[in-house]
């Protein structure tokens, strides 16, 4: 291992909230090293909406208990767990493909996301126009 700087902590994660159909409902921007559980709160303040839904579904990143009972306290939001945790295993050893819809909608918004080119590399210097152009993505 070499010694000297490394880049560390300079990344930066974007955190999306989409609909069934890929549209996104709330957006927001992060640094790279918190954990995605405790970033969620940050993004409902950053939603489209007036109205919040009544339901969220998250992959295992958002597999937490505590996160599950800030959610219903604060927002009255139930959260839907992902089918490994929820769900029995099948015969075949699979969990069920219940939650692959709305996996594949959050993976479809990051792509179509990812055709703008600013947002696949952060080239702005200031968090607020590399948020301005998220936003304007969406």
């Amino acid at each position: 291992m070499r010694s000297g700087t490394i880049k560390r902590g300079k990344g930066t994660k974007i955190i999306a909230l989409a609909d069934d159909h890929s549209l996104p409902l709330a957006v927001s921007i992060e640094s790279a090293s918190p954990h995605e559980s405790q970033l969620v709160e940050g993004l409902l303040g950053h939603s489209f909406l007036d109205t919040l839904p009544p339901r969220l579904t998250g992959d295992k990143a958002y597999d937490s208990d505590r996160l599950d009972r800030d959610l219903a306290e604060h927002y009255g939001i139930e959260s839907d767990r992902t089918p490994s945790r929820r769900a029995p295993r099948t015969h075949t050893g699979r969990s069920p493909v219940a939650a692959v819809p709305q996996a594949f909608a959050m993976e479809r918004l990051f792509a179509w996301l990812h055709h703008f080119r600013r947002l696949v590399i952060r080239w702005e210097y200031h968090v607020e126009n590399f948020f301005g152009m998220v936003r304007l993505g969406c």
